[in-house]
């Protein structure tokens, strides 16, 4: 399946204004491409973001460390990373991310994944602004299906990349593999104003498990966008609230990656 390249309907004016009925038809004409696509549910959208907005944002990109956010030196679980909390940044961004979980976004995402009554969540449980440094990696994994803050079930993840002039050189690329965890289906580099969104089901493994290779002065940059539907009163006992990090083909053929998941299990 091919990438494709949109523009989401979003006015830049001081209210960032997102047109509702043109979100739900461009949600429309991308609904065939995103529900075919392989190994799962998924699209690649290219120049995402209107071009004034998205400078905006990496221009207010919080370099120094702000309240509540996480920092992740968890080896195959996550390594040289920090998840910001946007409601921890300034206004504008504030904003932005307001404009992320409006009707109209819920419109664009509904008509083009299928999946109706998704919900957002204002409080960005694992979500935000992310940013790994040079040498960083995230593990494969299939993400934790319950908000047990809010208690509704995740559906839809949306990444939207915030790399100028990244190169290929530099790797972070977001890997999709195949249900029984034997190859890589799909890589997609982090470039510029890129967005991937995609189901989030039990086994949607998707990470950038090798380290990034970008000079010292640069990093990964993203904003990670989660959907939500609401679930019945009694979760189901087999639920996954937790993250599911799964090996590699080489991974399993390493002694590193079971001493380092030994060692943190201790922890």
């Amino acid at each position: 399946m091919t990438d494709t390249t949109h523009t989401l309907p979003i006015a830049v004016t001081p209210e960032l204004d997102f047109n509702l009925q043109a979100a739900g038809q461009l949600g429309t004409l991308l609904a065939d491409q995103y529900r075919q696509a392989e190994p799962f549910p998924h699209i690649v959208i290219d120049n995402f973001l209107p071009d004034e907005l998205i400078a905006r944002i990496c221009q207010e990109f919080p370099v120094e460390a702000t309240s509540n956010e996480q920092l992740y030196e968890r080896g195959y679980k996550g390594q040289l990373k920090r998840q910001v909390d946007p409601n921890h940044c300034a206004p504008y961004l504030r904003t932005v991310f307001a404009l992320f979980n409006s009707a109209a976004m819920l419109n664009f995402m509904e008509q083009m994944t299928g999946i109706q009554g998704l919900i957002p969540d204002p409080y960005f449980v694992g979500g935000g602004l992310h940013e790994t440094r040079a040498g960083g990696f995230l593990g494969v994994h299939s993400d934790f299906r319950l908000n047990k803050k809010l208690k509704v079930q995740r559906r839809i993840n949306a990444i939207i990349y915030l790399n100028p002039d990244w190169q290929e050189s530099y790797g972070g690329h977001l890997e999709l593999w195949d249900k029984p965890m034997t190859q890589c289906l799909k890589k997609v580099l982090p470039v510029y104003n890129r967005c991937v969104v995609f189901n989030t089901d039990e086994d949607s493994n998707h990470g950038h498990p090798e380290p990034l290779t970008c000079p010292p002065d640069r990093s990964r940059r993203s904003i990670a966008l989660y959907y939500y539907t609401a679930t019945p009163a009694e979760v189901e006992p087999g639920t996954r609230q937790k993250t599911h990090y799964k090996p590699r083909p080489k991974d399993r053929l390493s002694l590193k990656y079971y001493l380092d998941k030994l060692l943190r299990k201790k922890r």
